[in-house]
């Protein structure tokens, strides 16, 4: 889907990003912006980015980065040197073409490779930080995933990711019937604390879960119902969120 179908060009998202939004308060009763739904989801990067606590010149990997306009945010912002990791030869292709300006200006700061995220292709301790935002929900081997970061980050570098997960002990079981693409494959939601349990059993120490769903799924909710999915499945992040089958989480461990 990320390959054929470019998902930064549906009214869902904007400014060239694809996750759901960190969201502040917003005045109620109000049509939401497009300026907002993109801070939104600038605004979900610096949240991820900075549990990697980074120095100016610290070199971060990004796993799953689509379109790259996060990573180069958080070169931008930051002062770090970013390598973008994606599977997909057509978002990277994106990507440079989005941020082709950025490229150049950052003078090699921000960087896009092929590859997979369970088998980096980077050497042992060559990164000061690893992150991902709303990508981990796609990858069949959060194991891998896990064992693969610690491999390549410096001891005492740190990982931060943020995605949907179930929280521990719900019942998923109806999940597939509200989210289409829970029902086809696409996303597989698991329970947090698997993931935590998987970083822990990669090495990983200083592993917290912390939950940002009230400031991810009534806002998005607000997005939705303006935009032409007023009527769709995507309604349903909301009921599920309320029902407590689902939530929005921040994960970090340090190596």
């Amino acid at each position: 889907m990320y390959g054929e179908l470019d998902l930064g060009s549906l009214t869902l998202f904007s400014g060239s990003f694809i996750n759901y939004g960190y969201w502040g308060e917003l005045d109620p009763g109000r049509e939401l912006t497009v300026e907002e739904r993109t801070s939104s989801q600038a605004e979900m990067y610096r949240q991820v980015v900075s549990r990697l606590e980074p120095e100016p010149g610290d070199r971060l990997l990004e796993l799953g980065c689509g379109l790259g306009v996060g990573a180069a945010l958080a070169a931008a912002e930051l002062g770090v040197l970013v390598s973008g990791l994606d599977r997909s030869a057509a978002q990277l292709e994106r990507a440079l073409a989005v941020n082709a300006d950025a490229i150049q200006a950052l003078g090699g700061a921000l960087s896009f490779h092929r590859g997979s995220v369970t088998d980096i292709p980077w050497g042992d301790g060559s990164v000061d930080g690893v992150y991902a935002v709303e990508m981990l929900q796609h990858v069949d081997d959060l194991a891998a995933v896990a064992r693969e970061a610690h491999r390549v980050l410096r001891p005492g570098g740190r990982l931060a990711a943020a995605t949907f997960f179930a929280p521990d002990g719900a019942d998923t079981s109806a999940i597939p019937d509200l989210i289409e693409t829970v029902a086809t494959g696409v996303d597989v939601i698991r329970p947090v604390g698997d993931f935590a349990a998987d970083l822990t059993s990669a090495g990983f120490a200083e592993v917290a879960v912390e939950s940002i769903g009230e400031h991810v799924w009534r806002q998005f909710d607000r997005w939705v119902a303006q935009t032409e999915y007023r009527d769709s499945w995507g309604r349903n992040w909301l009921r599920c969120y309320e029902d407590g089958i689902v939530d929005y989480y921040l994960v970090s461990a340090r190596r």
